[in-house]
């Protein structure tokens, strides 16, 4: 009863009425469309088509021309699959009939595609035809399955949405219509009239009307780029705020650097800082000698030497008689942090102990209360160093290694370990710059791209199966030479199907091609402290070779180790095989990496291709975001920010470019947006933004 309230008593649509209520839509369907997270109609103003098919260009196929844009309505005759030589490499060819002739649609190495259509199914095809070989035919077309009494309109541009089962788009297209005809004119402006005209943006009534409906397909990109525009603007604007706000109320402990404490520091380094090391230390520097938090991002490609710039920024925190924690991802990377601040610190008064979920009793209480007590200068820990019982005497630094692995919420949570300390968070993936202005855009963000003088490069293979015999004479080889080396599984366990994991990968290689050698096994399920032996054990030499998963992805540090089998690559992320392979370019011997897998997935192919021919991590990073684009960049969605609706970061780079320009021009002009002209653009702000950047006290 109470939905009845939404709608006006003469029949007048608002954007608050329940989709139930408007024509076209009903109680049944309103259910089904709730499961795209529609339900007012102010929702569906704003579900914009992912595509459009512009029927302006149809034709028969009786009637077509070469090298012409086309529509073709027919029925589907034949659907064939054939994989081809070489690595991936298939082709799905379709045949289309509409009564006037036929038409071949192929699509290569888009196995996937087969299992998308069906004998005697009604599609409409969209591409350039060409006439070959006695027959049309069209390459990697846009597609879309229509239902039988699905009306294809002559003359205009449809826009085709996203649907749920038992919803089709003539049916969708004719709810979201009655929404825009009832209620485009009622939406309010949250651009001044001066932001309109000095960007050359739609208005919101326009621009709603002709991403829906529009009469060419320029303009529905004409209407697309104002809502990509906001959408990105208030973004920026939300970290430029934020950033605004804790200038200007956090308060953190300012750190005086001189040219005594910088000659006291770097003499403990085991070898010259390169030149992106001193500029970023210098960045540091700067930054914490401010009365406001340093919130910076540090990305270097795998090697580079975060680690070093880290300890620097804690030594001057300390230096300053302030305390710091290192927080890293795992424990084995927690521990191995510690071994190297104990080998650089040896003989110093600054106090380190570690502080994991392992360490427990009366050992980790001593730790709390030395902690508390200020005795503790460094302290090295997991996410654990997070939680409120860790009471910090006078932290003035955090430093959170492996950035991506916790997000914005995390960085939030850690605030309550201290007062306002300094942030310095690092990455060994290098993040896309568009991603970097995004989900780390409340970040100022330095870059190391200069490898140590010492560093050797990496050949790459990938090879298939039929020669993984002679691959394996290569690798002992290497381990005669009394090198060590590194075997990756994607899996721990056996699943219904040959991929590898490492049980039986250990098994089958200590009982055949590495059956010579000392061979440990390493993988996810271990204790923590089993995980610290097997590791402690390679790096003294104990083992050769190390079985294992990803669990090596990130900053395991073995010089010595310089040759790695990666068993079905293709199931693995670009950046993912790319920090792998770092893993043979830590000391002064070349390293080499064969990976092994059968690709047959859309980019898989590609990705192994990019993997063998760039060592260059930012490159890579760039592909794997044009082949993957930001969703699963980083695996699973941990940043907290709420996705985009509209922007596509990997074709909106320009336009994000310049919201962020734009928001900062604001900023500048009138900090914290208070000027009546952006009030309304402040308030969206704070409502889609507010919470996650926990800007409650902006508002």
């Amino acid at each position: 009863m109470a939905a009845n309230a939404h709608k006006h008593p003469d029949g007048v649509v608002e954007v608050s009425t329940p989709i139930q209520f408007l024509k076209g839509a009903g109680p049944d369907r309103a259910h089904l469309l709730a499961k795209l997270g529609l339900n007012t109609a102010s929702d569906l103003l704003f579900q914009f088509p992912r595509s459009y098919q512009d029927m302006s260009a149809q034709a028969a196929i009786a009637e077509l021309e070469d090298g012409q844009t086309v529509s073709i309505v027919g029925m589907v005759a034949k659907v064939g699959f054939r994989r081809l030589r070489g690595w991936g490499k298939s082709v799905v060819n379709l045949v289309l009939q509409d009564g006037t002739g036929e038409l071949r649609a192929t699509w290569f190495n888009l196995p996937f595609m087969k299992d998308k259509f069906a004998v005697g199914q009604r599609i409409l095809l969209s591409g350039v035809v060409k006439f070959k070989k006695g027959i049309w035919e069209m390459s990697h077309p846009r597609s879309m399955v229509l239902n039988e009494d699905e009306e294809i309109p002559d003359g205009e541009v449809l826009p085709v949405y996203p649907l749920t089962e038992g919803i089709n788009q003539t049916q969708m297209r004719k709810i979201i219509a009655f929404a825009v005809e009832s209620l485009a004119d009622q939406l309010e402006e949250v651009f001044p009239e001066s932001v309109l005209s000095g960007k050359g943006l739609l208005g919101i009534t326009d621009a709603v009307q002709k991403v829906h409906r529009p009469t060419t397909v320029s303009e529905a990109e004409s209407a697309r780029v104002r809502f990509v525009y906001q959408e990105l603007l208030v973004l920026q604007l939300a970290l430029a705020l934020q950033r605004w706000s804790i200038q200007q109320k956090a308060q953190s402990p300012v750190f005086e650097s001189s040219a005594e404490i910088h000659s006291r520091i770097t003499r403990r380094f085991p070898f010259k800082l390169t030149n992106d090391q001193q500029q970023v230390i210098q960045e540091i520097t700067e930054d914490t000698a401010r009365e406001y938090p340093m919130n910076r991002l540090l990305q270097g490609d795998v090697g580079s030497g975060k680690t070093v710039v880290a300890e620097y920024a804690m030594l001057l925190a300390v230096a300053n008689g302030q305390q710091a924690v290192l927080m890293a991802p795992t424990e084995i990377l927690a521990q191995q942090h510690l071994q190297t601040l104990r080998r650089d610190l040896k003989d110093s008064r600054v106090r380190i102990e570690l502080l994991t979920g392992s360490v427990t009793g009366s050992e980790r209480q001593e730790i709390l209360d030395a902690v508390r007590s200020g005795e503790i200068d460094l302290l090295v820990g997991t996410h654990a160093v997070s939680y409120d019982h860790v009471v910090f005497d006078n932290l003035g630094l955090v430093v959170i290694d492996e950035q991506h692995k916790f997000g914005v919420k995390q960085r939030a949570s850690l605030k309550k370990a201290g007062v306002d300390p300094h942030y310095l968070v690092m990455t060994a993936t290098p993040i896309p710059r568009t991603v970097t202005m995004t989900l780390f855009g409340d970040l100022d963000v330095s870059t190391l791209r200069q490898g140590p003088a010492h560093q050797q490069p990496v050949h790459t293979y990938h090879e298939s199966d039929d020669r993984k015999s002679s691959w394996w004479e290569f690798f002992c080889e290497k381990i005669r030479e009394g090198r060590q080396g590194y075997v990756v599984a994607p899996r721990v366990d056996a699943g219904d199907d040959d991929v590898a994991n490492v049980q039986q990968l250990f098994e089958s290689l200590t009982n055949g091609a590495l059956s010579d050698f000392r061979v440990g096994l390493l993988h996810g399920r271990l204790s923590p402290d089993e995980k610290t032996d097997v590791m402690q054990s390679f790096a003294n030499g104990e083992y050769q070779v190390l079985v294992t998963t990803q669990v090596i992805e990130v900053g395991i540090n073995i010089p010595n180790a310089t040759v790695m089998t990666i068993e079905d690559g293709h199931l693995f992320g670009l950046s993912q095989l790319h920090q792998l392979r770092g893993r043979v370019r830590r000391g002064v011997f070349p390293g080499y990496v064969c990976v092994f897998g059968q690709p047959g997935t859309e980019h898989a192919d590609e990705k192994l291709t990019a993997f063998v021919e760039h060592l260059d991590g930012f490159k890579l990073a760039e592909i794997d975001f044009d082949l993957r684009g930001p969703g699963d960049l980083f695996g699973v969605r941990q940043h907290g920010m709420p996705p985009l609706r509209v922007a596509d970061l990997r074709c909106d780079r320009l336009l994000l470019e310049q919201a962020r320009t734009d928001a900062q021009a604001m900023m500048d002009h009138d900090p914290g947006l208070n000027d009546i002209h952006f009030i309304k653009l402040r308030k969206q702000v704070l409502n889609r933004y507010g919470t996650v950047l926990d800007m409650g006290d902006v508002g």
